[in-house]
């Protein structure tokens, strides 16, 4: 014989709807009522029907969260996050990789939600257009952005272009002047044009510091280790001469061009000095010096972010997260003159 939320509510001695707030964690309820709920439940073995309460709430406990692909550390990480944030609150979630094509993406926003199937998204790195947020607002389905600034929803982002001016910074402020850029190529910048966003803050740096730009140090790539690592040894390798500091737009780029330098016997930070924008959990092993933007906790605020405006705050709005600088051994003042020389170590 099944229990019911009834059977709880008489065994407790309060109201189905006392039970039904206690139980779901909303709503006021005192910490004496909660407790015999849940002693009550836990005595009669009663497991709540969450297609019932979806039913009474008109909500489907079930957020759908949105990313290009998992295949990259930022975007896996954010999942993570988000993952652990949805399961303590009790909610489901279900994950939409959006590929190259907007036909995955027009999918999610118009099927899904339009069948009501989530009660909220939330878009990593998707930059939406003011036609997108309005489907959302239309059919009353809150969504939360990661990555760079919506109008009119409420976001989670670094400013990429102060971070990036920063990370330059710090090598220009090191002594160094022959420096490089690693960048994204085109494709990464359909969402929030990152790569320019970075880019633009190496050369704002630069400049400010009036340090010339050499365009055959721009090089972009994808924002793989493998991608950058082959890029990285022709630009350190290249008759022209090599720079003394590499600043990389992510770091797993960085990471690439750490194992390119060691691969040409270049020591990192003596010959070479490099940094990266992201946190990645290699940057400790790999000394790198990096800004921490903490993907993970970037996605659970995300999550809290949404289910706070289920819960009734609608106020749309941007949230700027700060990085945390990380200073390890890859960075350092740049070589002596002598030591400009490519050697490779023999054994």
């Amino acid at each position: 014989m099944s229990v019911s939320i009834r059977d709880v509510a008489q065994s407790a001695g309060v109201s189905m709807a006392t039970v039904s707030r206690a139980l779901s964690g909303r709503g006021n309820v005192s910490e004496r009522s909660r407790q015999r709920v849940l002693d009550a439940a836990a005595e009669l073995g009663f497991v709540p029907s969450y297609n019932a309460a979806s039913l009474a709430s008109g909500r489907t406990r079930n957020i759908g969260v949105m990313l290009p692909t998992v295949q990259r550390w930022f975007f896996s990480s954010v999942l993570e996050g988000a993952s652990g944030a949805l399961l303590e609150a009790g909610y489901d979630l279900t994950l939409y990789t959006t590929g190259e094509g907007p036909g995955q993406r027009q999918s999610v926003l118009n099927d899904f939600l339009l069948r009501q199937r989530l009660d909220g998204v939330v878009a990593v790195s998707l930059e939406l257009s003011p036609e997108e947020v309005e489907q959302l607002l239309r059919v009353k389905r809150p969504v939360v952005g990661l990555g760079g600034p919506i109008e009119g929803v409420a976001t989670l982002h670094i400013d990429d272009v102060e971070t990036a001016r920063r990370a330059t910074q710090h090598l220009i402020g090191l002594g160094h002047r022959d420096i490089a850029h690693l960048s994204g190529s085109p494709e990464f910048e359909r969402d929030f044009a990152l790569p320019v966003n970075r880019r633009v803050g190496f050369e704002t740096a630069m400049n400010d510091a009036g340090i010339s730009v050499r365009p055959d140090w721009l090089v972009r790539t994808d924002f793989t280790v493998a991608g950058s690592h082959a890029v990285a040894k022709r630009l350190l390798a290249a008759p022209s001469g090599r720079p003394t500091a590499v600043f990389a737009a992510s770091d797993e780029m960085a990471i690439g061009v750490i194992t390119a330098a060691q691969e040409l016997g270049l020591r990192v930070p003596y010959d070479l000095s490099v940094i990266g924008i992201d946190g990645h959990e290699l940057g400790e092993v790999f000394g790198l010096t990096t800004f921490d933007q903490a993907p993970r906790r970037q996605g659970a605020d995300a999550v809290h972010m949404l289910l706070s405006q289920l819960d009734g705050d609608n106020a749309p709005q941007g949230e700027i997260v700060e990085p945390e600088f990380v200073v390890r051994r890859s960075t350092s003042v740049p070589p002596q003159p002598h030591s400009g020389s490519i050697v490779v170590n023999s054994r």
